[in-house]
C-alpha cells in the first residue's frame, strides 16, 4: 500500500504538471483557455491512466476494455466532485480560496485513489 501511495502521488503530479504546462503553453499560441484545459486534460488523462494502470495498480495484466473506461469514470467522478466540493466551500464557509482548495483537492485524491484501487483497476468483474 505504501508503494501504491508514493506511485499515486507520483503519477498525480506528473499529470498536473503536464496539464498546467501544456494549458501554459497553448494560450499564448491563441487557443482559447477554456479549449486548451480541454486538451491539455486529455493529454494528462493519459499521463495518469498510464502511470495508474502500470506503476501505481500494477495492472498492466488486466485488458483495457475494463480498466480505460472505469478509471475515465473515476477521473470523471473526481473532476465533478472537486467542482462541486470547491464551489460549496467557497460559498459556505469563509474559508480562503487557497486553504479551500488544499482541502477540495486532498479529499478528491484519496476518492481517486480508493476507487481506482478497489474498481477501476482491480480485476473485479461488475455483474
Amino acid at each position: 500500500m505504501k508503494r501504491e501511495l508514493l506511485w499515486f502521488g507520483v503519477v498525480g503530479i506528473s499529470a498536473l504538471l503536464v496539464h498546467f504546462l501544456l494549458v501554459l503553453l497553448l494560450v499564448p499560441l491563441g487557443l482559447p483557455p477554456l479549449l486548451a484545459n480541454v486538451l491539455a486534460y486529455l493529454l494528462a488523462f493519459q499521463v495518469s491512466y498510464w502511470g495508474h494502470r502500470l506503476k501505481t495498480f500494477d495492472a498492466a495484466h488486466l485488458p483495457h476494455s475494463q480498466t480505460l473506461p472505469r478509471f475515465f469514470a473515476v477521473a470523471s467522478l473526481s473532476f465533478l466532485l472537486n467542482e462541486g466540493l470547491y464551489y460549496l466551500l467557497l460559498r459556505f464557509t469563509p474559508l480562503d480560496y487557497r486553504l479551500a482548495l488544499l482541502i477540495v483537492l486532498f479529499c478528491v485524491a484519496l476518492v481517486t485513489f480508493v476507487l481506482s484501487r478497489l474498481w477501476a483497476f482491480s480485476g473485479r468483474q461488475v455483474a
